[in-house]
C-alpha cells in the first residue's frame, strides 16, 4: 500500500487558488473556489468548508470549519495540511480509511447522510469497476466517499476517484457536478461524459483531470444541454 500511495502522489508543486466561482442559493451567495486537482474551497454564510485539501498552495486562505475527504491517497489526503487548517471546532467528515490516519476525523460511510451547520453532505460509492491494465484496482468499492453537498436548496457533486459507476449515473438533482477524469486511476473523458450523460447535472466542471483532454470531454456533451465549464485547474 506504502507503494501504491507514493505512486498517487503529485508533484508538490505549488500553485495559487483561481478566482471563486460564484452560485446563488435559497441562503444566499456560494463561493467555491478551485485549488488544484481535487482541491477546492466552499464559502458560505459565513463558513468555510474544504473538500480534499491536499494539492496546491493555501498561503491567506482562511481555516476550516468543515473539511470532506474523499480517499487515502496522497492528492486527497495530507493529514498535516488537514491539521493546519483546523481550529477549535472544525468537523472532518471521511471514511473509515481516512479517518484511521487523520485525527479527529468524523467517519462517514457510503449510504450516509450528516448534516454539518447549514450543510448537508451525502456519502455516495466511489470506486472502480475494474483493475487497470497493471491489474491494480486503485479505488475498492466502499473504501471512498464521493459526496453530494447540499446548500440553500442546490446540491454540489464531488465524484471524487471513480469511474461511471451505476450509483453515479442513478443521481438525480444535481445542480452542479464535478467529475474525474485520468487514467489509469479512474475514467477517460469520453467515459467520464457518457456517464455524466446519465445523471444530466445542469453544470458541470470537469476535475482531477492531470493529462486528459478536456476539450473530448466537453465536445462528447454538446447538444446535452448541459453547461460544461472549463477551468485551468493546473494554473501557476
Amino acid at each position: 500500500m506504502r507503494l501504491l500511495a507514493a505512486a498517487l502522489l503529485v508533484p508538490a508543486v505549488l500553485f495559487a487558488a483561481a478566482a471563486p466561482e460564484k452560485f446563488s442559493t435559497e441562503a444566499g451567495t456560494l463561493e467555491l473556489t478551485p485549488i488544484q486537482h481535487a482541491s477546492l474551497m466552499i464559502q458560505a454564510g459565513g463558513k468555510v468548508l474544504y473538500v480534499d485539501p491536499a494539492q496546491g498552495s493555501y498561503d491567506g486562505l482562511p481555516q476550516a470549519d468543515y473539511i470532506l475527504i474523499t480517499d487515502i491517497h496522497g492528492d486527497h489526503m495530507v493529514p498535516d495540511l488537514v491539521a493546519k487548517l483546523k481550529k477549535p471546532g472544525t468537523v472532518v467528515l471521511a471514511p473509515a480509511a481516512v479517518a484511521e490516519k487523520v485525527p479527529g476525523a468524523t467517519v462517514i460511510s457510503n449510504g450516509q447522510t450528516k448534516s454539518i451547520g447549514n450543510f448537508t453532505v451525502e456519502a455516495i460509492p466511489m470506486y472502480n469497476l475494474k483493475p487497470a491494465a497493471n491489474g491494480t484496482l486503485y479505488h475498492p468499492k466502499g473504501r471512498g466517499n464521493g459526496y453530494i453537498v447540499t446548500y440553500g436548496g442546490k446540491r454540489f457533486y464531488f465524484s471524487g476517484d471513480t469511474e461511471g459507476i451505476p450509483e453515479m449515473r442513478a443521481l438525480r438533482n444535481i445542480d452542479v457536478a464535478f467529475v474525474c477524469m485520468n487514467l489509469p486511476f479512474t475514467m477517460t473523458p469520453e467515459a467520464a461524459a457518457d456517464a455524466v450523460k446519465a445523471f444530466h447535472p445542469a453544470i458541470v466542471y470537469p476535475y482531477h483531470y492531470r493529462g486528459q483532454d478536456t476539450q473530448v470531454f466537453a465536445k462528447a456533451l454538446q447538444g446535452t444541454g448541459i453547461d460544461v465549464r472549463l477551468r485551468d485547474w493546473y494554473a501557476k
